[in-house]
């Protein structure tokens, strides 16, 4: 009896061992048959991938190259310097380019503060601040912080600015007396505002209504040019200089 017994143990055990190695080959046959059925896939997505990225990055790559293009002839009618005397930038100071879109007053504000200032750009395009970051990086200008605003929030922290520029984006402003109010509360007392828009058919903005608005939240009108640039398309912009009291 007791033969008999270790003879049908050994037999189970036996089985128990057939059955495993011919689980392992039966899951080793399928894994090869999946992986030779998954490779091409496999090879055809990174295809795409690698495809899709190429592309992203010539598109992007091509973005910056035409940005360069348009940002060298805004040099030649746009009076860059000229605004950002008017914004009594100094060493050190704190700025806010509000509206900056891919930063092109913002990177030349970074070298008019200096390596201790700062310039904090806001914008609501996150897309246009995503290229305003990889200039930044490529061009090394660590002092430029930005921030994704929203259409009445520029999310700007309290009395931190010495002074702010809002450079064709006033006339976007849906609800422009409480954009005024959070730059007045971001600016430090004294500090400047500038503003220089163009009127337009599409955008019937005067300087007289801008200085009407900022009068009513406080600042104190320093200086204003009605005919400050005319640009190739023969658009007048116009120019108004404020501080907060």
């Amino acid at each position: 009896m007791s033969a008999l017994k270790q003879s049908a143990n050994s037999f189970t055990c036996s089985l128990a061992r057939v059955s495993e190695r011919s689980l392992k080959a039966a899951t080793t046959y399928m894994l090869r048959r999946l992986a030779k059925f998954l490779r091409p896939a496999l090879v055809l997505v990174a295809v795409f991938a690698v495809i899709g990225l190429a592309g992203v990055a010539y598109q992007g790559l091509r973005t910056l190259q035409r940005l360069t293009f348009v940002e060298a002839d805004r040099d030649r009618w746009q009076r860059p310097a000229d605004i950002i005397r008017a914004l009594d930038v100094k060493d050190g100071n704190v700025v806010v380019d509000f509206g900056s879109g891919a930063g092109y007053f913002t990177l030349k504000l970074s070298d008019a503060v200096g390596p201790k200032g700062e310039v904090i750009a806001v914008d609501l395009r996150n897309l246009s601040l995503q290229f305003l970051r990889i200039r930044a990086l490529l061009q090394r200008k660590r002092n430029i912080r930005i921030i994704v605003g929203e259409p009445d929030d520029p999310h700007l922290p309290d009395v931190i600015a010495d002074s702010v520029l809002i450079l064709n984006t006033y006339h976007e402003l849906s609800n422009p007396q409480t954009i005024l109010r959070h730059i007045s509360q971001a600016l430090r007392r004294g500090g400047r505002l500038v503003i220089v828009d163009r009127s337009q058919a599409e955008h019937p903005l005067s300087p007289d209504m801008v200085e009407a608005d900022l009068r009513q939240q406080g600042f104190e009108l320093i200086g204003r040019e009605d005919s400050f640039i005319k640009d190739p398309e023969q658009d007048l912009w116009w120019l108004i200089m404020s501080t907060k009291r």
